[in-house]
């Protein structure tokens, strides 16, 4: 067992492992994992030290908080943190042709819902796909401009101001949820909640990574004087900066594979690997909290921890920079 760095969560009481599980990967609907697989990863964390895990029911619709739940159910709740989301609710899916390879894990769809009566409704559901009597931290899952289109979004984010963040308030406000925060790809729509709501902590999917560090510019700064707790998602930006095609959960255009090739040049120089620099990197900053990677397997979570591990000269991160591939302001690991 690893003894991860235990890191504050916002101005809560909970504290968090620095390395995390991103259970994205535990719901097998982009990528096939079976629910023993699933539930082998979460045992598998928990064996090496991790002690915050994160899911949410849109991960193969139902799948990953099962996987969670049921693998972990026996370990007082007392000794590790759980987040889940919510704004989206599973219904039971219209019938499809058997061995349509788009069908998901579970039979359903996810609805958004936002509303005050759908933030609730998402909430008490995942209590019962887990299993479990606690949820410690709620993030409000997938709400954006890019998300939902410029024209849509106003009114989705009324819905959800008048509504749904009002319950979000009254559980936290109850003890019933340690902490509340949003969870998105986008960080525009974080910066528009922090004019109006008191949140303890954001997760944020591939947009302050090795490969990216636009936050630098905003939200970073801003979180940290604020006080609110930024988790890193997608760290390896959807798998380009651990070897494979992928950014964004699509192929990667030609100008990221130009840069992450810049990038891999420096780090061979060095003789270190990618994804080693990348799990690192974004740890160094003092508003983020943890990281949290969605190993597919066993084997990539154990691979992952070797790497987190890997030691990395400080002339490597001093040549990204002046290669202009670090932002100037970017801190970095010591």
């Amino acid at each position: 067992m690893m003894n991860f760095e235990k890191r504050p969560l916002g101005r809560t009481s909970l504290e968090i492992t620095a390395l995390g599980l991103g259970c994205a990967t535990l719901g097998g609907h982009r990528i096939p994992v079976t629910r023993d697989e699933g539930e082998g990863i979460a045992r598998a964390a928990w064996a090496a030290g991790v002690r915050y895990v994160d899911t949410a029911p849109y991960y193969g619709f139902g799948q990953a908080e099962r996987c969670v739940g049921d693998a972990l159910r026996a370990i007082p709740r007392n000794e590790w943190v759980l987040s889940t989301k919510v704004g989206r609710l599973l219904r039971p899916q219209a019938e499809q042709p058997a061995g349509d390879i788009s069908r998901p894990p579970m039979p359903f769809d996810g609805v958004f819902d936002y509303s005050y009566e759908g933030i609730i409704r998402s909430f008490e559901d995942s209590l019962q796909r887990l299993g479990l009597a606690r949820i410690d931290i709620l993030y409000v899952h997938d709400i954006g401009a890019k998300q939902h289109g410029a024209e849509a979004h106003f009114g989705i984010m009324r819905t959800f101001r008048e509504g749904g963040y009002r319950a979000l308030e009254e559980l936290r406000r109850s003890g019933i949820v340690r902490a509340i925060g949003i969870g998105v790809n986008e960080r525009e729509v974080l910066l528009e909640a922090m004019e109006w709501g008191d949140w303890d902590a954001f997760l944020l999917a591939g947009r302050y990574t090795l490969l990216e560090q636009g936050p630098l510019d905003d939200l970073l700064p801003k979180c940290l004087h604020a006080g609110i707790s930024v988790i890193i998602g997608g760290p390896l930006n959807s798998g380009i900066l651990a070897g494979r095609d992928t950014w964004n959960y699509k192929a990667a255009p030609p100008q990221v594979v130009a840069r992450v090739d810049a990038v891999r040049g420096v780090c061979d120089r060095h003789q270190v690997p990618l994804a080693a620099a990348a799990l690192q990197f974004p740890l160094a900053h003092p508003a983020v909290a943890a990281i949290i990677p969605g190993p597919r397997s066993v084997a990539e979570f154990e691979a992952n921890l070797r790497l987190l591990r890997y030691p990395i000269p400080a002339a490597l991160w001093a040549d990204l920079r002046d290669a202009k591939l670090l932002h100037p302001d970017a801190p970095t690991p010591t």
